[in-house]
């Protein structure tokens, strides 16, 4: 059986990571090619004019920037940007202070799941670095 260090220092267990890390924002964007007008839709429907113009925005961001990420590639840049697409979207989307009983409990809990998510992708900006640095020769 493996040791923890060995699962943890593996290339396979640093992928699975990046995608499950990533996960939300893959899934979204595929979501967004694959009914694109029902999606421009509801970018409408939170004032985003042309709603076809902000979903092509949104799910370029969120296929690249997550692409990015799990190929280890401008990792900072990617995860940086889907930062702040993700703090964006609570005023947005999920106004919570704005709403009342179960509707404003319901936008407090994701608006508290996007920040754990801002959180994991500082984490994923940290590890890069340090992984980058033991990479460069002294």
């Amino acid at each position: 059986m493996p040791n923890l260090g060995m699962v943890l220092d593996s290339r396979a267990f640093d992928v699975l990571a990046r995608l499950l890390l990533t996960f939300v924002f893959w899934t979204s964007g595929l979501a967004k090619v694959l009914d694109f007008s029902a999606n421009a839709a509801v970018m409408e429907s939170f004032g985003r004019y042309p709603g076809w113009a902000f979903n092509l925005a949104t799910l370029i961001l969120q296929l690249g920037a997550s692409a990015m990420i799990i190929l280890g590639r401008g990792t900072w840049l990617a995860a940086t940007a889907l930062a702040v697409f993700t703090i964006l979207t609570i005023p947005i989307a999920h106004p919570f202070w704005a709403k009342a009983g179960e509707a404003a409990f319901r936008d407090m809990t994701v608006a508290l799941e996007h920040v754990s998510v801002i959180g994991g992708l500082a984490v994923a900006c940290i590890l890069s670095r340090k992984r980058n640095e033991s990479r460069t020769p002294s």
